[in-house]
């Protein structure tokens, strides 16, 4: 069992009971004469009692759905049924703000590309009605396909709000994001949409992804129509619609409901072979986890929140748990570093942020370069500081608290694209412990699980969720069967839920997430197949095959080594290793170049042909080389041998 990891930070009694946590707690009690020893038997309550815990999270945060005919029609796991009969736009549930405070800030946007701009709940609602009556106006109505190449700014915002508004499906890349990569997901949605900004700034440098962006128009040939955000006086290419006259019209607002599992968004997370899994979550099962949300991150309307992310991770999405409750949202577009590592803390400082959140880089990042944004600026607006991605190392805790503020609530939380939310996070009532999530958030019946499928308290197992979440996916695009959405989470334990992480849930209830245990690629807080990756370095001739993995675990800094198969007389030197990054770097994406490139004779296999990605990667991790793999399962055992060395090596081995 792990020894208690020292406490960092308490919140004062005053924090702890003004909390909208401990507020829950009290309606509880008062509505429904619930009381509960501790936080642990709250979770066992709302994971024990579904029927009751969700529709005390629809009452107490007043979320507009129509009369259900009960809570689970069905509740087996895959395919629970929620709220059947319920009516829901998500839409609605963050414009309504626009009725009750027209005149607050809803979004305070900081890019490189177009500087600084805010708009207010009002502006905001006019900017979502005027491009819903233009999407209107291109016969896109519910259950069309609407996806966007946009960087994280007002444009993004406005064109999800106005697409979901119709009840049409929303689904998003970012602009750095390779071509190929972008292909690989959008023709499986089949869209009638495009949304694309061809230019942007970067870190002082203007980039022009005209041509990228016009392969990626011509390789969905269901388009419909084409639509241009200008941006650095580009002009707006031949045959498509400019940004500015889909918004020309003026409409009322009229959000169209939908069934509660009605399609929201389509998201991406890899597998480590076949296309990139097309995600779909329903209105409903995404609303409910953004109410749930302002009881872990402590959100409300009084609030100023910014998560540093890319317009392709998950968090993105995220932004709209703070607008669903009204916070002002600040959204960053651009280079983290640039000019250096202070600049996001100077917005913090600029505009007051109450509470932030990033990748577990950028913060270890911050702590490597030795900024001290504590000293440096005033932070006193800062509440919160949230951390995901990766695990956050006990040292990246100590620089905060030594650094940043020492009065701060520290809540990193770790879910993932596949359920829109977390499995575990934050708690304001609860300590923070040094390299430890404060809790399973409430719901969500988080376990960790040996091998056998056992739980386990107080060491690593598996990741599982033994009990429907609303938020899973509705399902796969194109899954008619659900056979890749079994695969991709059921196929270990039946009925339960595995989602790919080590975890260890402590006796006080906490949780420490120990990196992935598959062999999906996590490249500092953004997934990706490893098959993206063999695509585009096989497309060299030099390559004959290739190998991936991601070593990123338990707080360590990601280490991505790819070895290759080259062809007979072809030598690896750092002309040939340039061109595997470059490569890379076009037809992914640069967050997804290898630490290092090794070539090898031959890449391990089973006997059905699957690359031995997994069990690579735990021999790499230091695991017993005769435990990570059945040598009688491969078809080529010898190739094994030069990982053991490799990683006996890396290790510091004999």
């Amino acid at each position: 069992m792990t020894e208690t990891r020292p406490i960092l930070w308490t919140p004062t009694p005053e924090r702890a009971a003004a909390s909208r946590m401990a507020r829950f707690i009290d309606w509880l009690k008062a509505e429904h004469g619930l009381e509960f020893a501790d936080y642990n038997a709250l979770w066992t309550w709302s994971v024990d009692e579904p029927e009751a815990f969700w529709p005390a999270i629809v009452d107490h945060f007043d979320l507009e759905l129509s009369p259900w005919s009960a809570v689970l029609g069905r509740r087996s796991m895959p395919g629970a049924e929620w709220f059947p009969g319920a009516q829901v736009s998500f839409a609605e549930h963050v414009l309504r703000h626009a009725r009750t405070r027209p005149q607050a800030p809803a979004l305070i946007a900081r890019s490189e590309t177009f500087g600084r701009r805010v708009l207010t709940w009002a502006e905001l609602a006019d900017r979502v009605a005027r491009a819903a009556q233009g999407l209107r106006r291109l016969g896109v109505g519910p259950g069309d396909r609407v996806v966007a190449i946009l960087p994280n700014t007002v444009e993004s915002i406005v064109a999800f709000l106005a697409t979901s508004s119709l009840g049409a499906i929303w689904s998003l890349a970012a602009p750095d994001m390779g071509p190929v990569a972008v292909l690989d997901r959008f023709r499986q949605i089949e869209p009638k949409v495009l949304i694309a900004q061809h230019t942007y700034r970067h870190a002082g440098r203007d980039i022009d992804r005209s041509q990228a962006i016009a392969g990626i128009s011509a390789g969905l040939p269901g388009l419909a129509h084409r639509i241009a955000v200008p941006a650095l006086d580009g002009p707006v290419p031949e045959d498509w619609i400019d940004w500015a006259d889909l918004l020309a019209a003026p409409g009322p607002l009229d959000p169209v409901p939908v069934p509660f599992a009605h399609p929201l968004w389509i998201v991406y997370s890899s597998g480590t072979t076949g296309n990139p899994k097309p995600i779909v979550h329903g209105h409903g099962g995404v609303l409910l986890e953004c109410a749930k949300a302002a009881l872990h991150l402590d959100l409300g309307a009084q609030d100023r929140f910014c998560w540093l992310t890319s317009s392709g991770w998950i968090m993105w999405n995220v932004q709209f748990y703070a607008l669903v409750h009204g916070a002002t949202v600040a959204l960053f577009d651009g280079a983290f570093n640039h000019p250096d590592m202070l600049e996001v803390w100077r917005m913090v400082s600029d505009e007051g942020l109450t509470s932030v959140g990033a990748g577990a880089a950028f913060l270890m990042g911050c702590q490597k370069a030795g900024v001290k944004p504590g000293k440096d600026l005033d932070l006193s607006s800062l509440l919160s500081l949230g951390s995901t991605g990766s695990p956050l190392s006990p040292e990246a805790y100590d620089w905060v608290y030594r650094d940043v503020k020492a009065d701060l609530w520290l809540a990193p939380i770790s879910g993932g694209t596949d359920i829109a939310g977390a499995f575990v996070g934050g708690n304001p009532m609860l300590p923070v412990r040094a390299g430890e999530m404060q809790c399973r958030f409430l719901g969500n019946a988080a376990r960790a699980f040996d091998d056998d499928g056992n739980e386990v308290i107080g060491q690593v197992g598996e990741l599982v969720c033994t009990a429907p979440l609303p938020s899973m996916p509705v399902g796969f695009w194109g899954d008619s069967d659900g056979t890749r959405l079994h695969e991709a989470y059921f196929d270990t334990w039946p009925g339960v839920w595995r989602h790919g992480d080590w975890i260890e849930i402590t006796p006080e209830g906490g949780a420490v997430i120990y990196g992935r245990s598959d062999a999906t690629i996590n490249r500092h807080g953004l997934r990706l197949g490893s098959s993206e990756i063999y695509r585009a370095v096989e497309s060299l001739d030099e390559v004959l095959d290739s190998l991936v993995v991601d070593l990123e675990f338990l707080g360590r800094e990601s280490f991505m080594p790819l070895f290759v198969v080259l062809a007979p007389g072809v030598v690896l030197d750092d002309t040939l290793r340039d061109r595997i990054r470059a490569r890379i770097r076009a037809d992914v994406s640069p967050r997804f170049v290898p630490d290092v490139i090794e070539a090898i004779a031959e890449v391990p296999r089973t006997l059905s042909g699957k690359k031995l990605e997994v069990p690579v990667k735990k021999l790499l991790l230091g695991r017993d080389p005769a435990r990570v793999v059945n040598r009688d399962s491969m078809a080529n055992p010898d190739s094994f041998d030069w990982f053991v060395a490799y990683a006996r090596a890396r290790n510091g081995g004999d």
